[in-house]
């Protein structure tokens, strides 16, 4: 199967199935990765420190990626034109709900809020799930469409992103001893808020893979390197912020 428009596809991934040419594959590209997840930081620091105009487009930027990507995931998987018309259509709805709750938090906190808040919680999952997945392993999730995902893992994410949220909540409200602003309840709720992201962001993970299964690429694109697409990278931010759009966003738009 040809890879057409650079991303590659599973069965061209098959020969790095063997564990020495995969550790190998690891280390020879280490430095493409880190370089340019540093450069993802970097760009998207700035972009969010700097707030208005250039946040907004750093927004409009990946999802416009984001969406050329989707597309081009929706025509490779084939199937009826009139199918082919109601993903693109559901992909224009979920990615620009994300962006549009992406650019309103931007516009009702400052940078650190937004970091702290919102992006460090959800990087927390990946984080968590990373390292328990790697040192519990143990039964998969969902093999078929994501082999190296566990339920441990799962729960590393969910620990780590709640690890983040309680973090949050004290620091928002100062560790006063005499007239702490926090209560158990709000406690509580920042647990059960870091749980909901972390299970939130790995259903986003999963329906990306599902979507790269079924068109029979290894990523959505090879725009980054070494870490292939945007869409790649985001899957989780977009359903994260897409629930928020549906939650937060759109019922003041309508209102």
């Amino acid at each position: 199967m040809a890879a057409g428009e650079g991303g590659e596809t599973l069965d061209e991934a098959a020969p790095e199935a063997g564990p020495g040419r995969k550790a190998l594959s690891g280390v020879s590209d280490l430095p493409v990765r880190l370089a340019s997840a540093l450069a993802m930081a970097g760009i998207a620091g700035v972009a969010l420190w700097l707030g208005s105009v250039f946040w907004l487009g750093f927004v409009v930027l990946v999802a416009g990626l984001v969406l050329w990507e989707w597309n081009r995931l929706v025509r490779r998987a084939g199937g009826s034109p009139m199918g082919e018309i109601v993903w693109l259509f559901f992909g224009a709805i979920y990615i620009c709900g994300a962006a549009l709750a992406m650019v309103q938090v931007r516009l009702s906190f400052d940078a650190l809020g937004v970091a702290l808040g919102f992006l460090t919680p959800i990087i927390a999952v990946d984080v968590g799930a990373y390292f328990a997945g790697r040192a519990i392993g143990g039964p998969k999730i969902a093999p078929r469409l994501s082999p190296s995902k566990t339920w441990a893992g799962l729960a590393g994410g969910a620990c780590a992103a709640s690890m983040v949220t309680l973090a949050n909540e004290l620091f928002d409200h100062g560790p006063a001893a005499l007239a702490p602003g926090y209560t158990p309840a709000s406690l509580a709720g920042a647990v059960l808020a870091g749980c909901v992201i972390a299970v939130i962001a790995q259903a986003g993970d999963f329906f990306e893979s599902w979507m790269k299964r079924r068109a029979g690429v290894k990523d959505s694109s090879a725009l980054i390197p070494g870490h292939g697409g945007v869409f790649d990278r985001v899957d989780g931010f977009l359903a994260v912020f897409f629930l928020l759009f549906v939650v937060a966003v759109a019922p003041g738009l309508l209102g």
